[in-house]
């Protein structure tokens, strides 16, 4: 692992020194969680763009969707 450095201010510090106390873990285990968590959350948002992306190029049709409106209906009574 590498060592960095990170500033925060008052504020930021005591609630992440309350989180990581509930958490059980230190300082900087909290840190990584939260930042593995954040660039997760990136990668999906990336994720998500891109395939809104393909379908504005390459809507999908009624036919294609068409057969799963069935399957995706709620059971009758």
């Amino acid at each position: 692992m590498e060592t960095i450095q990170v500033l925060l201010d008052e504020k930021l510090l005591k609630a992440a020194d309350t989180a990581a106390k509930r958490e059980k873990v230190n300082r900087s285990a909290l840190i990584r969680l939260a930042l593995e968590e954040h660039l997760k959350r990136l990668h999906l948002r990336d994720m998500e763009e891109r395939d809104r992306r393909g379908y504005r190029a390459k809507p999908q049709s009624k036919e294609e969707y068409r057969p799963w409106e069935d399957v995706a209906a709620w059971p009758k009574d």
